[in-house]
């Protein structure tokens, strides 16, 4: 009897490559004229990105330079998930990002939704912060790789142990 096709839908985050990113805007934001003289800072801990700048609009242009920098680094943007701005000491204001690591249960179920709606002749099963699916055909298989990268889930999707 053959042997079942599977892989793993996972969101992780290179915090690796979020450190490296999080270095070059710093790097970037000392050079930069238009902030010269600004209380504006990036600070990384854990699983959160905090940015502190004088005011909201220079608060926007510290973000932009940081997502530019992630980009290039290759990581998914909508790993970030954004807190409400909030004045902080000094006269500036903060903004704390969280890093979305794991896939939560209600973007599972939507991924396993999708799966069982394709018709697809593979089974896609919730196990803790990742999904499973398998199937006894590797072109299913990838066909569901193509449907999910097609489709606007809002976390970030790697897929792993594909065997």
């Amino acid at each position: 009897m053959a042997k079942d096709a599977s892989f793993d839908i996972v969101s992780k985050v290179d915090l690796q490559e979020v450190n490296n990113a999080v270095t070059q805007a710093r790097r970037e934001i000392e050079t930069r004229f238009d902030f010269k003289g600004s209380k504006s800072e990036i600070r990384f801990e854990d699983d959160s990105l905090t940015l502190i700048s004088d005011d909201e609009f220079k608060l926007s242009q510290l973000l932009d330079v940081l997502q530019t920098k992630l980009i290039k680094r290759d990581v998914s943007l909508k790993a970030l998930k954004p807190g409400k701005i909030e004045p902080a000491s000094g006269g500036t204001v903060r903004q704390v990002f969280s890093l979305q690591q794991g896939i939560d249960q209600t973007v599972a179920k939507q991924i396993t939704k999708l799966i069982r709606d394709s018709k697809l002749k593979v089974q896609a099963q919730i196990q803790g912060d990742q999904v499973r699916v398998t199937g006894k055909s590797r072109d299913d298989l990838q066909q569901v790789i193509q449907l999910l990268k097609s489709e606007d889930i809002e976390a970030p999707l790697q897929f792993t142990n594909y065997r």
